[in-house]
């Protein structure tokens, strides 16, 4: 299968047109093509190789959105025609415990799971690419059913920054009555606030920005807290079961500890660098959780997709064509346009002018590993 999209071959190039051959859809596997895919920061720190662990050729996008295009020998969850989404993975080793309690994204696998693109999170040497292409193919317990309630623009969106807010309200067990919290109410805030209103809770916003308060009320968030007005934050001692802090970078956490009520959890989503020293004092005294999480597993990530349709929760997007990515990566760099998520519309990519004349750089074929049949 002939595949085009937007990728680099190493850390200092701009994203421009690839090409590579994919392997038509094995038995358990669905191919799809792509209508929209969303850009995650995540994308932009994977590009250029923040973490260190980038695999090149390296063709981002784990917020996908299309139609299944075909299907292999046996799939029986998925036809031609169907509205489906990929997130972050497209495979696991589905027989460790994580795998069978649904909870793919802690796969305890020789590999780990295979990200949706960059390979196996345990990195084996081999590659995946993503959605910034004209078609994907993925094992069928990979793939979502995306409701007829959620435009195809909107999906990818929910499947990365919905999925990673939802996740630890699950886990965490909020219940309708409890007091959330969101710290930085961007991208993945901007989500929690919505998701958190659903499921029943009190919701309170923590910002920086006393601009955004009124754009956060009509997310329905019950408060806004300016987070630098020392004020209105110890008026909030106390007073939280669960926070949400999807901060992407390092800061101060005693003043986000000082709110949590005794046997609360403070989960951290965003800042995947460092946090300054913090006191232990408060969590010892009052049995306070401090937590990271990770997406959620693909029987989560279905659920936060119905749930979004069920009460029509929507992301903001900005809709892009192909040509302007390198100018939101651009833009993203600088810590701007962070209210909203951008979104491709892949209909520009097999439009441009390098798929249509065959200009694209050839890079090597992707590998997706092995189809393990789940027991």
């Amino acid at each position: 299968m002939k595949t085009f999209g937007f990728g680099v071959q190493s850390a200092d190039d701009k994203l421009g047109p690839i090409v590579f051959d994919q392997q038509d859809p094995r038995s358990g596997e669905v191919a799809i093509k792509i209508t929209h895919c969303g850009i995650c920061h995540s994308d932009l720190h994977q590009v250029r190789d923040d973490w260190g662990n980038t695999q090149y050729p390296c063709v981002p996008g784990h917020e996908v959105s299309g139609v299944v295009s075909a299907v292999g020998e046996g799939v029986e969850k998925f036809k031609v025609g169907d509205r489906v989404g990929i997130g972050c993975m497209i495979n696991s080793c589905q027989v460790c415990d994580p795998c069978q309690r649904g909870e793919e994204n802690y796969c305890d696998g020789p590999k780990s799971f295979t990200l949706t693109y960059n390979g196996p999170a345990s990195p084996d040497g081999t590659n995946t690419y993503g959605g910034y292409t004209t078609d994907i193919v993925a094992r069928e317990e990979f793939v979502l059913r995306v409701p007829d309630a959620v435009a195809s623009e909107m999906v990818g969106p929910i499947l990365c920054a919905g999925i990673t807010v939802y996740s630890p309200m699950k886990h965490w067990n909020l219940q309708k009555g409890q007091t959330l919290g969101v710290v930085g109410i961007g991208g993945l805030g901007h989500m929690a606030i919505q998701l958190g209103k659903a499921l029943g809770a009190e919701v309170i916003a923590f910002t920086r920005s006393p601009e955004k308060k009124d754009d956060i009320l009509k997310l329905g968030a019950d408060k806004v807290v300016i987070s630098t007005d020392n004020a209105q934050m110890e008026s909030m001692a106390q007073s939280l079961n669960l926070l949400i802090n999807t901060i992407p970078v390092s800061h101060e956490l005693d003043p986000y500890i000082a709110l949590m009520r005794p046997n609360s959890a403070l989960v951290v989503v965003g800042n995947l660098v460092s946090f300054p020293e913090f006191s232990p004092g408060p969590l010892v005294f009052n049995r306070i959780t401090v937590a990271g999480s990770l997406i959620g597993g693909i029987r989560e990530t279905q659920e936060v997709l119905d749930l979004c349709a069920e009460y029509n929760i929507s992301p903001y997007i900005k809709m892009i064509g192909i040509d302007e990515i390198n100018d939101v990566y651009d833009t993203l760099a600088s810590g701007g346009d962070s209210e909203f998520r951008h979104v491709i519309d892949m209909e520009t990519l097999r439009a441009h002018k390098a798929v249509k004349n065959d200009e694209a750089t050839a890079i090597p074929n992707p590998d997706r590993g092995e189809v393990v049949t789940r027991k």
